[in-house]
């Protein structure tokens, strides 16, 4: 379906807004229950578990202030999002706000760039959760990736439902174990026991180097590694078109950010850096499952090894559900192949997620050629390629908010406080995010990548638009 196209001093029809709400041919089969515990979930993933061991190394107990400070920016970008699905909940969400308020080509871009982003992240996935299985076997881990992404496929072709349902127990799997894992760690800060009650003391946020161990500019060259682990907190924008009372959910998944943030990462990383000093954990390691190591709990490690493997299929199956969905929004769109639009008789767009999952199987090789490093090849990669669907929706709100406030569109009935401003200062953040992976050697890689992918882009528009020059897809705003 293509976005109405806004004319300014042009009030667009309500019947025209009331359609764009509409399920687009997919089964609103996603509850508040589930809703809720995937936007839980996708704030607990792999670069929480498992990318936090290489930024403690490198900021040291800073890395609790960078995550506060860039979840207040993940705060912003989730209140503009909620602000645009008000206005008008679509499955193609922040792809079909940036081809209506920015540009057709705007939203060609921000598509495909989204769905690239979760292959990547799959394969980012995938090679974590093969890395975790090491913990309990010695087996190669192109084997366990290769075996996680064909279940997931399978799991993804049933339908929304089930989908809905698996994300809801991996969340609560993960809740659960977080918040099990914090009052561990309190038991050990106030009654003394296990291997690390002695040494225990909230001393070890500022004794060991002090607060910035490596200086302000150690604790701005893991920003990378913290944002990408709060990608995917944008996925509620996806499931709009597959929730059973949109206008009521999503508000009310959006707003428990602030505090899943701080439960989640300022509160876990508080204490599991009293119980364990920062100095005794190794990039590349999860710090959970390190820290019950050195407590003396093995069984603890073992049982936080599953749950960071559960995290790491969570964030998987999440991209296997997204992909499909925003190659067929871009079909709908005529900015894809047709084959992408075809749905099967449970709602699942087959032919997109297929597509997917196979290229997602890329992941298994670069776990067979590079076990070592894949992990910082591809987290690079897809953090700036999921910046990118923030930086539309920033934009995209800031061109609703002036048109809606100028009366040429209805006002949304979810408004994201402090905006303009807050937007704007979100999108400073995300470019200075940018400018310190350029300067990190191990992430500039992604920043080479990202013209290829640019030109690539721009030359399949300019193909389709030559090739379809009476589609409204490639019409200007």
């Amino acid at each position: 379906m293509t976005s109405p196209k806004v004319e300014e001093g042009q009030e667009e029809p309500q019947a025209a807004v009331a359609d764009a709400t509409s399920a687009e041919g997919y089964q609103r089969a996603l509850g508040a229950r589930q809703i809720q515990m995937i936007a839980i979930g996708g704030a607990i993933g792999t670069g929480l578990f498992l990318g936090a061991g290489k930024a403690i190394a490198r900021a040291g107990p800073s890395l609790v202030l960078a995550y506060a400070v860039a979840g207040l920016v993940i705060f912003f970008i989730m209140r503009a999002l909620g602000e645009l699905l008000m206005y008008r909940p679509v499955s193609g969400s922040f792809s079909e706000y940036a081809r209506e308020f920015i540009g057709p080509f705007a939203g060609f871009v921000t598509g495909w760039t989204y769905w690239l982003f979760w292959v990547v992240t799959g394969i980012t996935e995938v090679t974590a959760a093969a890395q975790y299985m090491t913990f309990w076997f010695d087996i190669p881990q192109w084997v366990s990736a290769l075996i996680f992404t064909v279940i997931l496929y399978g799991v993804n072709l049933i339908s929304v439902k089930v989908f809905g349902e698996l994300e809801f127990w991996f969340s609560m799997v993960k809740v659960t174990a977080i918040v099990g894992m914090i009052l561990i760690c309190a038991g050990i800060l106030t009654l003394g026991f296990s291997d690390a009650g002695d040494s225990a003391s909230v001393t070890h946020l500022w004794a060991d180097g002090g607060f910035f161990p490596h200086g302000i500019s150690g604790t701005l060259m893991t920003l990378q590694i913290v944002m990408f682990a709060f990608l995917a907190v944008e996925l509620v924008g996806v499931t709009a078109g597959e929730s059973k009372d949109p206008k009521s959910v999503l508000p009310k998944a959006i707003n428990t950010v602030p505090w899943r943030i701080a439960l989640f990462y300022v509160g876990a990383l508080v204490m599991i850096l009293s119980v364990v000093p920062w100095t005794e954990f190794q990039p590349g390691i999860s710090p959970f499952v390190a820290a019950f190591q050195k407590m003396g709990l093995g069984l603890g490690a073992g049982i936080v090894n599953f749950v960071v493997l559960t995290a790491a299929l969570s964030s998987c199956n999440s991209g296997m559900y997204s992909t499909g969905r925003m190659l067929r929004d871009l079909a709908l769109n005529g900015q894809g192949p047709r084959a992408f639009t075809r749905l099967t008789r449970s709602g699942t767009p087959l032919v997109g997620t297929t597509v997917s999952a196979a290229l997602m199987l890329v992941g298994v090789w670069i776990n067979y050629q590079w076990p070592g490093d894949a992990f910082t090849y591809v987290v690079s990669f897809a953090t700036i390629s999921g910046m990118w669907a923030w930086i539309m929706i920033l934009i995209s709100q800031l061109r609703y908010r002036r048109l809606a406030d100028r009366g040429v569109l209805p006002q949304s009935g979810f408004r994201a406080p402090g905006a303009p401003y807050t937007s704007v200062f979100a999108l400073a953040f995300i470019g200075m995010v940018i400018v310190m992976m350029g300067i990190d050697k191990d992430a500039r890689i992604s920043l080479y990548c990202a013209p290829l992918w640019a030109l690539i882009l721009g030359v399949s528009y300019l193909v389709l638009k030559a090739r379809n020059p009476g589609n409204k897809a490639f019409a200007g705003r």
